[in-house]
């Protein structure tokens, strides 16, 4: 981890594109600004983990779903043979 001290109105650059400005101090709260190009999602950490979280539930979710389509099909395909 790379750790910087910085004051009030200076910034560090992360790349050539996003730039961290320090906005100021409330108590023991830092305002940060951050300068990105718009296709760059920017996320507090908390929403961050969150949003991956629910992406792991989702894909461990799909193979149940696709368990139930083989199986819809799979009774259709007989229904048809029984039909015939």
């Amino acid at each position: 981890m790379l750790v910087l001290s910085r004051k009030a109105d200076e910034s560090i650059m992360i790349g050539e594109q996003i730039e961290v400005v320090v906005l100021g101090m409330e108590g023991d709260v830092v305002k940060l600004g951050i300068r990105a190009p718009k296709h760059v999602d920017i996320y507090r950490k908390e929403l961050y983990v969150a949003i991956q979280a629910s992406n792991r539930e989702a894909v461990q979710g799909q193979p149940a779903i696709e368990q139930l389509a083989g199986l819809l099909i799979k009774q259709r395909n007989e229904e048809n043979i029984e039909k015939k």
